[in-house]
């Protein structure tokens, strides 16, 4: 009796995990680094941050020079789901159609946390980056990402 309501449990799951192998096995770009992983450094304010989808903190310092002060990072998912943090997928907004796709997972309680991005548009084409995140140091600080990036060219 058990095995027969296990199989009907099992059955009806058999055309999805055909579907995932298809999809998982089929081709995808090939991606070429165009060199070692470089540091990055960027600033933020985040006076338009309170916490709700679709709000932005606004860069104010970058050593990439694609990614200028006033380029703004948009959070799409609200923080404080799941509680205690913020776990978002993020849009780092340069301007002119220049914007790079990632993600951040930060502590809400100790503001540290880490950010990565795995493609952009435009000049931000194959930009790729882990950053540690970490809160201002007192009121007349930014926040912080520190970390590495590259840039990948898709044949």
């Amino acid at each position: 009796m058990a095995c027969k309501a296990l199989g009907q449990v099992l059955v009806p799951l058999v055309p999805v995990v055909a579907m995932t192998l298809a999809l998982s096995t089929a081709t995808t770009p090939v991606r070429a680094s165009s060199g070692r992983s470089k540091a990055l450094h960027v600033t933020k304010e985040c006076s338009e941050y309170l916490g709700a989808a679709g709000q932005f903190c606004t860069i104010t310092s970058s050593n990439l020079a694609r990614i200028k002060a006033g380029s703004r990072v948009y959070y799409d998912q609200p923080a404080g789901i799941p509680a205690g943090l913020l776990d978002s997928n993020i849009v780092l907004d340069a301007g002119n159609g220049n914007r790079a796709l990632g993600r951040c997972t930060v502590d809400l309680a100790t503001g540290l946390g880490v950010c990565t991005f795995s493609d952009g548009t435009g000049k931000l084409a194959g930009f790729t980056a882990r950053v540690e995140v970490s809160p201002p140091a007192d009121e007349q600080d930014d926040w912080h990402w520190e970390g590495t990036y590259n840039f990948d060219s898709v044949d």
